[in-house]
Order: C-alpha cells, then sequence, then structure tokens
C-alpha cells in the first residue's frame, strides 16, 4: 500500500437536520451511512475551527456498530483538512471521558468522539458524533451554531485520496487499529505529513484516575471478607477499563465485572444504566432475588460516562450520589483534600447538592441540562464536583461525566467510613445519614421516549400557556400563584429556565418549563436532545423532607400528589395518548 496521498474536492450538497443536540449529532445508523452525511458534518466541523492545520486530535469511539468505518472516513477527511495528526484509541475505542483525559493530558488541539451515549446500538438502531475542544470538554455552542450554519451551505468537502486520485478507495487502510503504532504518510501535492498513530485507549485515563484515588485503600476494601462488589459494564465501552481497574489493579474476582466485553450492539440491550435497562445487575444486588447479592453494584452506559450506584437492596438516586460524594470528598478522596470552592448540578437535578454546598459554605452554581454548562465554571476553578439526575457525575479531573470517577468516589467513601470497624459500612447507611443530616430530597423522573414530536410540542405549549396565565394573575411580583384549584401549595415561580454563564455572560434561555412551590418542591418539565428520532419528553418531581421520620418512605408514594398534579396540569396523556412513561426513574 502506498505511503503517500493526495487531497481531491469533492462537490456535495446540505443534508437537513444536522443540528446537534444537547451532546452531539444522533441519528440512525442508517442515516449516517447515506451518502455525504458523516462527510458533511465532519467537513462542516473542520470548517468551523481555526488554526486547525498541522494540529493533533484524538479520535476515537464506544464500540457500536460502524464505529471503524467512521474512523477511516474521519482519518481521511482530517488529512484532507490539514490535520497533522490523529491518534486513535486501539480497535477505535476511547470511552469518553477517557477521551477528555487523552486531550487534557496530551495537550491535543481537540478530539472526535464516535458515540450514541446510552442509546442501542447495531445497524437497526443509533449512532453518533460530537466534537471536545482542547479544555477536553463538549464544543461550546459557539462551535456546535458555526457547525450547523456550515451544513447549511458546505459545497464541497476535501478528503484524502489515492496517488492516483481515486476518491473511493482509502490511502490508509494499510493502518492496523488492533495495532499500537505510529504509520505517517506523505501528502504528494505539498509534501505535508499525516500521521495516524493507535494509542492505548486506556492508559491516560487509568493514570489520571490512579494520581486522585487511593488504590492501595480500595485494594484493602476489596480484599475485605465483608465486602463484595459488581459491576455491570452492559456489553458497552467500559468493560476493558473495568477489567483493568476493579480486577487488574484493585484485586477484585474475576467475575466482578459483568457483561464486560464491548460489543457492536451491546448485547441486544439498552445501555443505558438505570432501574429499568440494567435490571439485571438490579436482581443481582437484590436479596430478596439473590442471596448472595453485593455490598455494592454499580453501572455505566455504552460511552462510559454515566453511573448508576446500588446497595444491598438499595438504589442511591444520582442527586444524592453527587450530593454525598460533595459532602465526602475532602475527607475520603485525595484528589479534593485540599477542599472545594463549588460545585454544580442541572437545573432539573433535585436540590441535594445545594445543601451540601451551603452546610460547607461554598458555592452552588445550577445550570442547564448538558455538561458543556459546567466546563467554563470547572476551568476557572468555581466548581470542582457536578452532577446530574441523569446518571451523571463528574469533577474537574476531566470536562466529561465520568462514570468509572463516580464509582471510584463510592468505593473510597466505603472504605473511609469503614476505616477501624469490623464490618464494612453499608451503602444505605451511608445515605441515611446524609438524610439525617441534611434531610431527603425525594426524586423521581418519568421518561416518554420516542414521541411523536408535534404531540411534544403541544405539551409544551400548552404548558407555556399555562405558565402566562399563572404570570398574569399576580397583582404582585411575589405573589403566590394557583397552578390547580384543586392542590393546595401554590406556586412561587413558573418560568421557561433561562441561564447566564458567571464566568464569560453568556446566556442559554428554554431549558425546561419549571413550577417551584412554596415549599421549595418543583415539578420540571423539558424535551431531551439525546434521542436519534422522535422526542423525548422527561417529567421531573422533587419534594424536599426535613423531618427524619418521614424520610423513608418510597419515591413514588412520598411524591404522588405531585406526580398526579404534573399530569393533570400538562395534560401529558391526553396530547400524547401515553398512558405510562416508558422509564421512571
Amino acid at each position: 500500500m502506498a505511503s503517500t496521498f493526495k487531497v481531491a474536492p469533492v462537490p456535495t450538497t446540505p443534508i437537513e437536520g444536522q443540528k446537534t443536540g444537547t451532546s452531539g449529532l444522533r441519528k440512525k445508523v442508517v442515516v449516517f451511512q447515506q451518502p455525504n452525511y458523516l462527510h458533511n458534518w465532519v467537513q462542516s466541523l473542520f470548517s468551523s475551527l481555526e488554526a486547525l492545520k498541522g494540529s493533533t486530535i484524538a479520535l476515537g469511539g464506544d464500540g457500536r456498530y460502524w464505529n471503524k468505518e467512521a474512523i477511516r472516513i474521519i482519518c481521511r477527511l482530517a488529512a484532507g483538512n490539514g490535520v497533522g495528526t490523529v491518534k486513535i484509541g486501539q480497535n477505535g475505542i476511547l470511552c469518553t471521558p477517557a477521551m477528555s483525559a487523552v486531550i487534557r493530558s496530551q495537550k491535543l488541539y481537540g478530539g472526535i468522539i464516535l458515540t450514541a451515549s446510552h442509546n442501542p446500538g447495531g445497524p437497526t438502531n443509533d449512532f453518533g458524533i460530537k466534537y471536545n475542544v482542547s479544555n477536553g470538554g463538549p464544543a461550546p455552542e459557539s462551535v456546535t451554531s458555526r457547525i450547523f450554519a456550515n451544513t447549511k451551505s458546505i459545497s464541497e468537502y476535501s478528503i484524502a485520496t489515492l496517488p492516483d486520485g481515486t476518491t473511493e478507495d482509502d490511502p490508509f487502510a494499510s493502518v492496523d487499529l488492533s495495532v499500537k503504532g505510529t504509520t505517517t504518510f506523505t501528502n504528494e501535492t505539498d509534501s505535508s505529513t499525516f500521521t495516524i498513530e493507535v494509542i492505548d485507549s486506556a492508559d491516560d485515563y487509568v493514570n489520571l484516575l490512579r494520581s486522585m484515588f487511593d488504590f492501595e485503600k480500595l485494594s484493602a476494601l476489596f480484599a475485605r471478607p465483608g465486602f463484595s462488589f459488581l459491576f455491570d459494564a452492559m456489553s458497552g465501552v467500559t468493560g476493558p477499563y473495568g477489567r483493568r481497574i476493579f480486577i487488574e489493579l484493585l484485586g477484585g474476582k474475576s467475575d466482578c465485572v459483568m457483561r464486560g466485553e464491548t460489543l457492536e450492539d451491546f448485547g441486544g440491550g439498552h445501555p443505558d444504566p438505570n432501574l429499568t435497562y440494567a435490571a439485571e445487575l438490579v436482581a443481582k444486588c437484590d436479596p430478596e432475588q439473590n442471596p448472595n447479592a453485593p455490598d455494592m453494584g454499580a453501572a455505566s452506559d455504552g460511552d462510559g460516562d454515566r453511573n448508576m450506584i446500588l446497595g444491598k437492596g438499595f438504589f442511591v438516586t444520582p442527586s444524592d450520589s453527587v450530593a454525598v460524594i460533595a459532602a465526602k470528598a475532602v475527607e475520603a478522596i485525595p484528589y479534593f483534600s485540599k477542599g472545594l470552592s463549588g460545585v454544580a448540578r442541572s437545573m432539573p437535578t433535585a436540590g441535594a447538592l445545594d445543601r451540601v454546598a451551603k452546610g460547607l459554605g461554598i458555592e452552588m452554581h445550577e445550570v442547564p441540562t448538558g455538561w458543556k454548562y459546567f466546563g467554563n465554571l470547572m476551568d476557572a476553578g468555581r466548581a470542582q464536583i457536578c452532577g446530574e439526575e441523569s446518571f451523571g457525575t463528574g469533577s474537574d479531573h476531566v470536562r466529561e461525566k465520568d462514570g468509572i470517577f463516580a464509582i471510584l468516589s463510592w468505593l473510597s467513601i466505603i472504605a473511609y467510613e469503614s476505616e477501624g470497624k469490623d464490618k464494612v459500612v453499608s451503602i444505605e447507611e451511608i445515605v441515611t445519614e446524609h438524610w439525617k443530616k441534611y434531610g431527603r430530597n425525594y426524586f423521581s423522573r418519568y421518561d416518554y421516549e420516542e414521541v411523536e414530536t408535534d404531540a411534544a410540542n403541544a405539551v409544551m405549549s400548552h404548558l407555556d400557556d399555562l405558565q402566562a396565565k399563572m404570570n398574569a394573575a399576580r397583582t404582585t411580583p411575589d405573589e403566590p400563584m394557583v397552578i390547580d384549584p384543586t392542590f393546595e401549595t401554590k406556586v412561587s415561580v413558573a418560568d421557561n429556565f433561562a441561564y447566564v454563564d458567571p464566568v464569560d455572560g453568556s446566556e442559554a434561555k428554554g431549558q425546561g418549563r419549571r413550577f417551584v412551590f412554596s415549599d421549595g418542591s418543583r415539578v420540571i418539565f423539558r424535551l431531551s436532545g439525546t434521542g436519534s428520532s422522535g422526542a423525548t419528553i422527561r417529567m421531573y418531581v422533587e419534594r424536599y423532607e426535613a423531618d427524619e421520620a418521614g424520610q423513608k418512605e418510597d419515591a413514588q408514594v412520598a411524591l404522588k400528589p405531585f406526580i398526579d398534579l404534573a399530569l393533570r396540569v400538562s395534560k401529558l396523556q391526553e396530547f400524547t395518548g401515553r398512558e405510562k412513561p416508558t422509564v421512571i426513574t
């Protein structure tokens, strides 16, 4: 195979619908496989970036169907646009937090991640692509808006070809993605070079985690006869990372990683770590179903940025999880031993973290959904730990949420709380003690997936009308509002959440319809940007309980009056025809 190539312009025309959502562009595989679909978006990305020529970027994905084929196409477009080096994760694999770690540790220009995150994979399911900038975080709206504008005006893309100018064949086909190494090619047009380097998918990321956590103490926890652990990789990208960390480095049993092989279709499952899609792990952690239930169960999603934490017969909500991590971070996790200056959560996430921040006397930030909104706060040193109710937790070690970070944080908390004690302190004990100190924020999320777009928009329009009427009925700005004549608790805020970044002053509007009640309870509705087809309506319900005697109720029971109210006033079932949500968290 020739070690030279040429660059050729190829005519194309705009393709509709290439606007990135909350975290990248996600569509069905067959959509991405359309002629020029991926080419157009990647060229639009490269055309949006400054000083790209001669730069070094990272490239990898979650191993889903069509991952390697897309990598080949992107390499050719990178060479065609003057990129100097592309560092590719071995076998085309890089979990999302590892991508961020590679960009940051190697000081790269940026990176391209091929993932649809927690969405199903396979020939008939989902594919996705997103770009991360030099701080390791998702591209801000200033970049994604330029990409979208370019997709609407693109007329050609530049691609590497064989020396004879044949555009169909790959001039870099000789590179074996399964073998670490470096291969350099020469551009016959201007004698510039293009290098493909296949790197270890885990080294930078694992080394970073080892510098943050006390692996010796964690190994001692794994060695205790009274402790057992089970990690469900859900046939996603974190299987190899889990084996290296939990088995090879921490000494876990060989079977403590389940579904640990990365499969293109995630084994036919939905790689979203929640009570519905990780039902097998939930059952294994339930002592009523499994007498040998582990003391701690954990799961991660398709691309490794989400997590779920389980105790023995006990589920930790994501809102509680980030709050407990923040509360215990300084004592239990070496990386935070010098203290925290601030924390942040997404707007729909329950307010448990707010109460920890108040108790610690540190900054608390509420941002729109989307990890990119945490980046400025982290870069400015104003938030070290961040969380989203959608099973996302992370810190400023990278600029993505990080499932394995959250799991190691919980292991560290268990190790810290169990030091010098005859038995390992359970996750349930840790959380209930947290509630006693800070109170409990009961929380639930209802997901209605793949709703017809018109029906979803009708729900949101109806809510806008309801909020407008409620605000118009006020005689003073602070007058409590009535959301429903049969519901006693009044509403203090009814709006569509807007955010002004305290670092750079940028604004984000229309981020979710909020109803904040006078007792602090909240009902929120928003459309999710993570699906590949139709629309996903998310309904969030939260109620605070300070009294210890009232903190042990089932969340659905404790929240029932607000859930019933939310369904009634939104007319969600009437507009969508859905009697039940797809997922309840």
